[in-house]
């Protein structure tokens, strides 16, 4: 459980971190239109700091949910996807922020690395109920 409540901690700063950012390099830019920065610290607190607060509850409910297989999977599948997407929506938030013109390719390539993040996110929340779900009865 220590270890949840930790993730959940260091998401929690990192999510800090992105929101100050957003909004300083926003400021001193004087960007002032939408970017994908903002988004940053949204998933950051909601995916990250919230998710693991719940998975820690459920660690603490459900003794088996440690001991099961799959959990590592979840764990490591769920981090990577958050960080990619966080990096990508970063990414894609600078360029926009700075106005940096990008090649379709690379357009595509940010786009394409933000959808697999997403998708481990999938995977990893499919897992978890999978993991839950086996004696939730």
């Amino acid at each position: 459980m220590k270890k949840m409540i930790n993730t959940a901690f260091t998401y929690a700063l990192l999510a800090m971190a992105g929101g100050v950012f957003y909004r300083e390099f926003t400021k001193f830019n004087h960007f002032t239109g939408q970017t994908n920065l903002g988004f940053v610290h949204t998933h950051l607190f909601v995916l990250g700091m919230i998710g693991f607060l719940i998975v820690a509850l459920f660690v603490k409910s459900l003794p088996h949910v440690l001991a099961d297989k799959k959990f590592k999977i979840f764990y490591i599948l769920y981090n990577t996807g958050l960080c990619l997407t966080a990096v990508t929506l970063a990414w894609r938030g600078i360029i926009q922020v700075l106005a940096i013109p990008v090649s379709n390719g690379l357009s595509t390539s940010i786009a394409g690395i933000a959808g697999i993040g997403h998708i481990l996110l999938g995977i990893g929340i499919v897992l978890f109920f999978l993991i839950i779900r086996k004696k939730a009865d």
